[in-house]
């Protein structure tokens, strides 16, 4: 199987473009960026702060927070799964 070439592709997050080269779906970058474009939006309107690294810190936070909700859910929905 032939390897896909690398595309760029700008993405723009709270503010700012950043150039991705990406070997995957470029709307599926775009679509992440918008994530992360969103949840850093509404932290900042939850913190009131305009220090950008702060903003992206608290977004990621909120992120992980929700990774490690859903990891415990799957986790625990293959051990029901394996029990069986």
């Amino acid at each position: 199987m032939e390897k896909k070439p690398s595309q760029k592709v700008n993405v723009e997050i709270f503010g700012d473009t950043y150039p991705f080269k990406t070997d995957g779906d470029p709307e599926e970058l775009r679509r992440l960026a918008a994530v992360v474009d969103e949840r850093m939006k509404t932290a900042a309107k939850m913190t009131r702060s305009l220090d950008t690294r702060k903003i992206a810190v608290l977004a990621a936070l909120q992120m992980a927070s929700e990774y490690a909700d859903l990891k415990k859910d799957y986790d625990e929905l293959m051990q029901l799964l394996e029990d069986k």
